[in-house]
């Protein structure tokens, strides 16, 4: 306990700041430069969406491990070179499916095509413009992005550890770690609900499911489906839906899948089986408009974490290498 109790305070310390350079986001950013950046960005997430629905979830997901280690910068879209070793191939990340960064690498291509906009958009806005796309594409809620992030200078696979919440964290944890990054519990809840859409590999849930008993948080018939479709010596590469009810639809059924017993990872669970966090799993669950409320204020607030300007950072020619 001592260690988490550390580890945690640490990220607090560096949470600290997440917010600094936040200030310079607006929603007309590229008005001047690039007016049709968010129709150029929609159409090449929309042609990408119809070749695999798998779209969705690796962008969010995507979205999500970016901001959460060096701020919303795109550095987890870097790739490795001889001399360092990315963001993208720490073990935290070599899970994220290769589409979510296709998704991106698309509509940066999308946009340099259009000669005004050459160079003039960076990889951390158009990763951001392409999350909010993918989701309404599900049918989540459309909103407004907040636009003006620079791309990072420096991705390393060293700087994932400890940033991005395990499988295995309660209720504590998960909000200390959000709250490092200037996010609420409230915040932590909705922006759990991602797992509306996407894929989990087995050895993430392997061990509620087997073992000496069953979690008993898990629905007994839920995690009979789940040895069914990952058996014992499984090929690691297998993954099974994160919402086994509408794994297609980006909707609150999240909240209701907990509510049955039906969260895969332990830090879906968690969020239903903690009292504390119960009675906003139940609100939810209850009312999708009030889950899409809170969704597009956390993603707003989590879209700011960390963002470079000036000096910090710059609009990279590739967002796979640094210019």
């Amino acid at each position: 306990m001592r260690r988490v109790a550390a580890a945690l305070l640490v990220l607090a310390t560096v949470g600290a700041g997440v917010t600094i350079g936040a200030a310079q986001l607006r929603r007309n950013y590229y008005d001047g430069v690039c007016p049709n950046v968010e129709s150029i960005v929609r159409g090449a997430v929309a042609s990408k969406f119809q070749q695999t629905f798998i779209t969705v979830g690796a962008t969010v997901r995507l979205f999500f491990h970016d901001c959460f280690v060096n701020g919303c910068d795109a550095s987890v879209i870097v790739a490795s070179t001889a001399n360092n070793t990315a963001e993208k191939d720490h073990p935290n990340n070599l899970s994220l499916a290769g589409d979510g960064f296709d998704t991106v690498i698309k509509a940066k291509a999308a946009v340099d095509a259009v000669p005004q906009c050459r160079n003039r958009v960076s990889c951390a806005d158009i990763l951001a413009m392409a999350t909010r796309d993918a989701i309404a594409l599900a049918g989540g809620p459309s909103y407004a992005v907040e636009l003006g992030r620079l791309d990072g200078l420096s991705s390393t696979a060293s700087s994932v550890n400890g940033r991005l919440p395990p499988p295995s964290f309660n209720l504590d944890q998960l909000t200390a770690l959000f709250a490092a990054n200037g996010l609420s519990q409230a915040d932590m809840i909705a922006l759990s609900a991602g797992h509306t859409v996407g894929f989990a590999h087995c050895n993430t849930f392997s061990g509620r499911i087997r073992g000496p008993s069953v979690d008993p948080t898990m629905s007994p018939q839920y995690a009979a489906q789940l040895q069914r479709s990952c058996p014992p010596n499984v090929d690691p590469r297998l993954v099974v839906a994160l919402d086994p009810t509408t794994p297609r639809a980006f909707d609150n059924q999240y909240f209701k899948n907990l509510q049955n017993g039906m969260g895969l990872l332990g830090s879906d669970q968690v969020l239903y089986s903690d009292p504390r966090s119960r009675p906003t799993v139940d609100a939810w669950a209850r009312s999708s408009v009030d889950f899409n409320r809170a969704f597009v204020t956390a993603m707003t607030k989590l879209g700011r974490v960390g963002v470079k300007t000036g000096s910090q950072g710059n609009i990279r020619r590739s967002c796979a290498a640094f210019n």
